[in-house]
């Protein structure tokens, strides 16, 4: 899969976003940069319509699908959640039913936010990889149409946010922005966008201490399965890499690091105190990865992605309850 788009691409996509959502601010903090001994810039994805980055990519994909496939009535795919908003946020848009497959123990939140966009939530499973190969069986046997969790289309949508992110600092470029992997579509965004807009930033993609496919991978040079054990970081719980994402990070990606979730708990904590915002697990890794760096940063300007907040209250409350490490 081509990491670049061409101008009018992206320039697409950007309208088709846009005509759903504003873009999203990036906001540099004071007491992000005090802490780190950096000029912290945070790129706010918590901030969508669905708390999440992934809303982009359904927006882009959808309207493909509509223009390409207007066949399609019923979609399905496989989520922890963010990615499942996405699909119902898009498909509501175009009028179209869409089956959302996710694994038992999931966010309890987001399946009801899933459910609220008008979704059928079907449990499957302990994790995302039996969940999606779940999805695959109903997909073949009822004729659905299945949505992937990285293709082009979804990460070309999801480009736009690191395009707004790039074009707003193109006078004072960070030196180093860190992105959470998953699957990998916000990290080919990035990548996407860095190119689009000339930018010349490094980028080190952050992975689950306890799910680490991607940095495993990342060190073998090709696709490395690896056992998920995260708690609190269900939005880069990835048991099975995607081989196309596999290649783009080993093209663009700096490095590739893990963090805890100890270390993931305290960054909930640190952004909800210096910034008043809510981040999720996978939301709060990149901070978790500046924070792990700072002494490589210091003096540097640093971009962080804020890639979501959804997170259960529960869980929360119980990340705030505890003492910082």
């Amino acid at each position: 899969m081509p990491v670049r788009f061409t101008r009018e691409e992206i320039e697409a996509a950007q309208r088709t976003v846009h005509a759903a959502m504003p873009p999203t601010p990036q906001y540099a903090w004071p007491l992000l940069a005090q802490r780190l001994g950096a000029k912290v810039w945070a790129k706010h994805e918590n901030h969508t319509p669905a708390g999440a980055f992934k809303i982009r990519g359904g927006l882009t994909y959808f309207e493909t699908v509509a223009r390409e496939q207007p066949q399609v009535r019923h979609v399905i795919s496989a989520t922890r959640g963010n990615h499942g908003q996405s699909v119902g946020f898009a498909a509501r848009r175009h009028g179209l039913a869409a089956t959302i497959v996710v694994p038992h123990g999931n966010s309890l939140e987001k399946n009801a936010a899933m459910r609220a966009l008008g979704v059928t939530l079907v449990e499957h499973g302990d994790d995302f990889q039996a969940a999606a190969e779940h999805a695959a069986v109903l997909a073949e046997r009822d004729a659905l149409h299945r949505v992937p969790s990285f293709h082009r289309e979804l990460v070309r949508g999801v480009s736009t946010a690191y395009v707004e992110f790039f074009s707003a600092l193109q006078d004072t470029p960070p030196d180093v922005l860190f992105v959470p992997i998953g699957l990998g579509s916000g990290f080919a965004a990035a990548a996407a966008a860095r190119a689009h807009c000339g930018a010349k930033t490094k980028l080190i993609g952050v992975v689950s201490a306890h799910a680490t496919a991607y940095r495993d991978s990342f060190r073998a040079r090709k696709p490395v399965e690896s056992p998920v054990t995260t708690r609190l970081a269900d939005g880069m719980a990835c048991r099975t890499p995607v081989p196309e994402s596999v290649e783009v990070i080993l093209r663009e990606a700096d490095d590739v690091i893990t963090v805890t979730d100890d270390e993931i708990a305290e960054s909930m904590r640190i952004l909800f105190s210096d910034t008043h915002n809510v981040a999720e697990g996978a939301g709060a890794a990149a901070l978790a990865a500046a924070l792990q760096q700072q002494e490589r940063w210091r003096g540097k300007t640093v971009g962080i992605s804020v890639s979501g907040g959804n997170v259960d209250s529960d869980m929360f409350a119980g990340v705030l309850g505890r003492s910082a490490s």
